[in-house]
């Protein structure tokens, strides 16, 4: 049964750094940081959706940003608030998709497939407005998600491994007709397992840009990934960045 954290409770929240490490990694880290950076400007502030334990919001308010978060896990927000600078950002306890922040924002992010985390179209779309709601004239809405990937699927099957080995296997598991995907962890340490799994909702460039536009906002820029590559047919994620129309 989940509790008023959602699926981020404090069992994932205990692990979550760790299981996610490779995303912690400066070198991940860094170009979305020097991307959100330039886009919050000389004194502009910056709105993260799903704040979580600070993986992007504390890099980004050390280079003299002001960050807020949104966040509806008090224990992945625990987290964020014991790490050094944790103190420094607000956060607002709430779903991302609805949640009110006080004051405008020069950019507002999502970032790690988090939109995905909204189950419904209507949640998403919510989502662009907020976030629209929230920022300045010619302010922007960045987005980090990976592009569904159907292709992957076997003749047949509607199931894909992401992770097998050292204790640990993932798999998603695919409803097309439902335009949904089930991420399922399970995990084996010292001869005891667990078994998490967490529902997406996947969803595709174009459909995220009429969210946009239904928000008042258009797409300015998509790429490949945070270091800017062109965003191709061959691309398995995008960084996509949403102007808010002035007037």
């Amino acid at each position: 049964m989940l509790d008023q954290d959602g699926y981020f409770g404090e069992s994932v929240a205990a692990s979550y750094d760790e299981s996610s490490a490779e995303m912690f990694d400066p070198r991940v880290v860094e170009p979305a940081v020097d991307v959100l950076a330039e886009l919050a400007g000389d004194g502009g502030r910056a709105l993260e959706f799903g704040v979580g334990t600070g993986r992007v919001a504390l890099p980004l308010a050390a280079r003299g940003v002001e960050v807020h978060g949104i966040d509806m896990s008090r224990a992945m927000v625990e987290r964020l608030r014991a790490k050094p600078g944790g103190d420094g950002i607000g956060v607002t306890i709430g779903d991302f998709a609805t949640a009110k922040a006080d004051g405008t924002f020069s950019v507002a992010y999502l970032v790690y497939n988090t939109i995905m985390n909204l189950t419904s179209q209507d949640a998403q779309v919510d989502c662009f407005r907020n976030a629209a709601g929230h920022l300045e004239p010619g302010g922007c809405f960045v987005v980090e998600v990976g592009v569904p990937d159907l292709r992957r699927l076997p003749p047949g099957q509607n199931a894909v491994p992401f992770r097998v080995g050292e204790g640990r296997l993932g798999f998603d598991l695919y409803d097309v007709a439902g335009q949904s995907v089930s991420s399922h962890h399970v995990s084996v340490q010292d001869g005891h397992g667990t078994y998490l799994a967490v529902p997406f909702r996947y969803v595709w460039p174009a459909e995220l840009d009429l969210m946009a536009r239904l928000a008042g906002m258009r797409l300015r820029e998509r790429w490949d990934g945070w270091t800017r590559e062109p965003f191709t047919s061959e691309s398995r994620q995008h960084v996509s960045v949403w102007e808010k129309v002035a007037g």
